[in-house]
């Protein structure tokens, strides 16, 4: 076959393929901080929206709503469909006690090969799970690993739920991590207006990873408060266009909290 042909033939595969993992750019914070702000995440400046992804665990969750009990904080919970369907007594717990639940599709897969009828209709299965264990439908979708493909993104506007990544994140999924190193993470890129991805739970991460997550919470929500800021979930973050113009365009760390000194020595288990 000449050269000339196989080019040819070969440009609408790449043109496919671009097409498909083109939005996924969205990624990379300064491309959705710049080009997208309500996708990053940024609401009202005085407010800081506290997201979970990859729940529910029945080992690890509770934990994490009885310490937010304690805090006197709502967040939004992220699930997985899948999850869903094993644990429903922990997402029916989770919306009794006042925290939003959301959509983190079905399962945790990487989405490299274009499949829109199979994205659909996983998230719609994902969405009506939720519904089926709250009694109320679910707003928000965040992909897993934060990748939005152009499937993804028709499957979220056939389901009717708005896309939402996030700001700053505590890098709380590795063996490595600390309640002290998943604090200072957050609070280098976070500043108010911000979205902050955590976990709740070790699924699709380090064994126990979960544990530096919730030794971190305390001071987290301390740091927060203190520079003035609310916490709460993505509902309650007033993320209308109007606000968008007052919130910070670029959350570095020129915008962090002032933050106490962290505590040193500190165990991953808290």
């Amino acid at each position: 076959m000449p050269e000339s042909v196989s080019r040819a033939a070969a440009l609408p595969l790449a043109a496919a393929a671009l097409a498909h993992i083109g939005p996924a750019a969205t990624w990379l914070p300064v491309v959705r901080r710049r080009l997208s702000p309500r996708l990053a995440g940024a609401g009202h400046p005085c407010h800081v929206a506290l997201t979970f992804d990859d729940g529910p665990d029945p080992v690890s969750t509770p934990r994490f709503l009885d310490t937010l009990d304690g805090l006197g904080v709502r967040a939004t919970f992220f699930v997985l469909g899948d999850a869903v369907v094993r644990h429903p007594g922990v997402v029916r717990e989770t919306a009794r006690r006042g925290h939003e639940v959301a959509v983190h599709g079905w399962s945790h897969g990487r989405p490299w090969l274009p499949t829109p009828v199979r994205d659909v209709r996983a998230l719609r299965r994902a969405m009506e799970a939720v519904q089926d264990v709250t009694g109320v439908t679910p707003r928000w979708y965040r992909p897993p690993y934060g990748i939005l493909t152009s499937g993804r993104w028709a499957a979220a506007r056939a389901a009717g739920l708005r896309p939402v990544l996030w700001t700053a994140w505590g890098r709380d999924w590795t063996a490595s991590a600390t309640p002290a190193s998943v604090r200072a993470t957050v609070e280098a890129d976070l500043g108010g207006g911000g979205t902050v991805l955590l976990h709740d739970t070790d699924r699709t991460a380090a064994p126990g990873c979960w544990h530096a997550t919730l030794g971190a919470l305390p001071d987290l929500v301390a740091d927060w408060r203190a520079a003035g800021w609310t916490v709460g979930p993505l509902a309650d973050h007033g993320t209308a266009a109007e606000v968008h113009a007052t919130a910070p365009r670029v959350l570095g760390r020129s915008g962090a909290v002032p933050r106490r000194p962290l505590e040193h020595g500190r165990s991953r288990h808290g």
